[in-house]
């Protein structure tokens, strides 16, 4: 069991297939609640979003933490960043 959200950042992510979506970079918190909220993927799977491209991937996504992150969920599609 993780005790520290340090802990969390630089382990791989998988998606519930198993296929590798990055590595943890950032960690977003919400300060009121004392929760993790997201956690921001740099330089993601080049099959998932495009280059140079940080995701988010919702806590709620998030199936289990431990050597690794294994979601139990990932959009089917392609990862397309807004416009702006």
């Amino acid at each position: 069991m993780l005790e520290r959200i340090s802990d969390i950042k630089g382990l791989e992510i998988y998606t519930p297939s198993g296929i590798f979506v990055g590595i943890a970079d950032e960690i977003v918190i919400d300060i009121a609640d004392m929760k993790v909220y997201a956690l921001f993927v740099s330089d993601a799977n080049p099959a998932l979003a495009d280059e140079k491209v940080s995701i988010g991937i919702p806590m709620r996504w998030v199936q289990s933490i431990g050597d690794v992150i294994i979601l139990n969920r990932f959009p089917n599609e392609r990862i397309v960043p807004e416009s702006v």
